[in-house]
């Protein structure tokens, strides 16, 4: 058995909607080579396994394969681990060092672009647009969809697709870094059916994202 945390990520105002995310904060409970079977099973677009606390080593797999960096699972885990006493600075995905702040009600991570997958960004003419897409074209894996919805403002509306192996995600915190690295300037993306996401350039490539998270149940996962 497996102690299993199951958390919404990118919620709006009120706590509604947002990216579910499993994670195990103590990792080791699953053997490496079930890993991947287990975040098949449970299907959430990632699910986190923290080797190791204090450090905040960790490891990231969708259903179908294993990331090196993503966005919604190191907010959530970063706001997890604060609310278990872990105050942790930075966490350490594969990608490399992710630095965590914490203001009010939000979790903030901060990434270097190019350390997202390669979702390929599409700016439309209007939110109508955005809205009415039902699936992407052939040939079109992980395309990001957003339009302004008050450009003065900073205000996004925005859909992700990963055709790869989940369909539509709800929240997509590495394609927000990259968005906001490339138009360098800060944004409030609304995404999905309702989740809200706050990103920010921070130069040279880089950018954060940050978010509200809830934690949903907790639970034994038997491998």
């Amino acid at each position: 058995m497996a102690t299993l945390h199951v958390l919404r990520v990118f919620t709006g105002e009120g706590g509604d909607f947002g990216n579910p995310l499993g994670v195990f904060l103590d990792g080791f409970e699953v053997p490496e080579d079930e890993r991947q079977e287990v975040a098949t099973d449970l299907g959430f677009s990632e699910t986190v396994f923290v080797d190791d606390r204090a450090s905040a080593r960790m490891r990231i797999f969708t259903p179908g394969m294993e990331l090196a960096f993503a966005g919604h699972p190191t907010v959530g885990t970063a706001w997890l681990l604060a609310q278990q006493g872990v105050a942790a600075d930075v966490l350490r995905p594969p990608a490399g060092e992710i630095e965590v702040r914490h203001a009010g009600e939000l979790t903030h991570v901060a990434a270097r672009a190019e350390w997202s997958p390669p979702w390929e960004l599409e700016q439309l003419a209007e939110p109508l647009e955005v809205e009415a897409i039902f699936s992407p074209p052939p040939g079109r894996e992980l395309p990001f969809y957003w339009a302004w919805q008050d450009e003065e403002e900073g205000a996004v509306r925005a859909r992700c697709f990963s055709m790869e192996d989940i369909g539509e995600d709800e929240a997509t915190g590495s394609a927000a870094i990259m968005l906001a690295a490339e138009l360098d300037r800060e944004l409030t993306i609304h995404q999905g059916r309702g989740s809200l996401l706050y990103a920010a350039s921070l130069g040279d490539g880089r950018a954060e994202v940050g978010g509200r998270v809830v934690l949903d149940e907790v639970g034994d996962y038997s491998l």
